[in-house]
């Protein structure tokens, strides 16, 4: 990872995990992606948990979506194949442009972890009101990867060639949108 010699630029993080079993207690995995946006230099601007249920997903992302102060959703749970899992059907229908690379990018840097059963990761990204949203698997492990891999990179302003900030919308520290 190259970067340049600007000034970082932290951005607004929502956390959601989404789990029938879990409370914001014992969620390990929201608490890792909370924890990492926050000693990378990034604001917490919101976190929850909600059950797997496509419209409560969808309602609490639509919100965030449309909130200034809110530059990136990351979705924790899911994301698998289990009958319940539906945050890929809640997110996919919001965005306005997919970054396909990112689940592909996902599931190269799980193959060193965990091997063919990263063919069962539905894990996406994409924009929707210049806002990013990740979804990952719900496993702490699995988020570990997508931080340390390819989110901490991705989120911050300095790496080149390039990253995501651009295309965010903008926060305190960004200028505004005419």
């Amino acid at each position: 990872m190259a970067h340049s010699a600007s000034e970082f630029i932290p951005l607004n993080i929502a956390v959601l995990t989404v789990s029938d079993t879990r409370t914001i207690d014992t969620d390990t995995s929201g608490q890792l992606l909370a924890d990492s946006a926050r000693e990378a230099g990034h604001n917490i601007a919101d976190r929850q948990l909600h059950p797997d249920d496509i419209y409560q997903i969808r309602a609490v992302v639509s919100d965030w979506i449309v909130r200034p102060n809110v530059q990136v959703v990351l979705i924790t749970g899911g994301t698998g194949f289990t009958g319940r899992d539906s945050t890929p059907e809640a997110i996919a229908p919001l965005l306005d442009k997919t970054v396909d690379g990112f689940g592909e990018l996902f599931r190269h840097v799980s193959w060193e972890e965990i091997g063919t059963s990263t063919l069962q990761s539905r894990a996406l990204a994409g924009l929707a009101n210049r806002t990013l949203i990740v979804c990952m698997p719900g496993s702490t492990g699995a988020c570990r990867t997508a931080w340390n891999r390819i989110l901490k990179e991705q989120l911050d302003n300095r790496t080149r060639p390039c990253n995501f900030v651009q295309h965010l919308t903008p926060g305190p520290a960004c200028e505004s949108r005419a």
